[in-house]
C-alpha cells in the first residue's frame, strides 16, 4: 500500500466519489450532490488543503482530507481532518489507521501542535479516533420538534 498526495486524475475521481464518503460518514443522515460537493472541496483546496490517498496497483482504496480551520471562539488556525474514507471493499485492513498517521506526521512535520476532526454520533470511526489519542472536544446536540 502506498499513501501519498493524488494525481489531477485520482483527484476529479475523489471529488466524485466523494458524495457517497459524506453519505457514509453521517450515517444517511446527508446525501449531497456532485456539486455541493465540489462547493465545500475547491474552497478548501484553494486555500491550501490537500487530500492523501491509499493505493495499491493504482487501485483507490481510500482518502483523507486534511487543512486548516478556525476555532469559532478564539480565532486561532488548527489543523482539521475534514473527510476520512475508505471504500467498502478494503474495509477491515487498517487503511484507516495508516491514513490518519500519515496525515498525523505531514502535520507534525509542518510545526502543528493540534489536529481536531468533527463526526457524527454513532460513526464507528470514533472508536479509531479515541485509540488514536482524540478527546471530545465540544458536542454538538439537536432536538427534533
Amino acid at each position: 500500500m502506498e499513501i501519498r498526495k493524488p494525481n489531477n486524475s485520482e483527484l476529479k475521481n475523489i471529488i466524485l466519489l466523494s458524495p457517497l464518503a459524506v453519505f457514509d460518514g453521517t450515517l444517511g443522515e446527508v446525501k449531497p450532490t456532485n456539486e455541493k460537493i465540489k462547493h465545500l472541496v475547491e474552497p478548501l483546496l484553494e486555500k491550501g488543503s490537500y487530500y492523501l490517498i491509499a493505493t495499491d496497483n493504482d487501485k483507490l482504496m481510500g482518502w483523507i482530507l486534511i487543512g486548516a480551520s478556525k476555532d469559532q471562539f478564539t480565532d486561532k488556525m488548527n489543523r482539521f481532518i475534514y473527510e476520512l474514507f475508505v471504500r467498502e471493499d478494503y474495509r477491515g485492513n487498517g487503511i484507516s489507521t495508516q491514513l490518519m498517521r500519515t496525515a498525523i506526521d505531514h502535520l507534525r512535520q509542518d510545526g502543528h501542535s493540534e489536529v481536531r476532526l468533527s463526526a457524527f454520533a454513532g460513526n464507528q470511526a470514533i472508536k479509531l479516533y479515541e485509540k488514536m489519542g482524540f478527546n471530545i472536544r465540544t458536542v454538538s446536540m439537536s432536538l427534533p420538534l
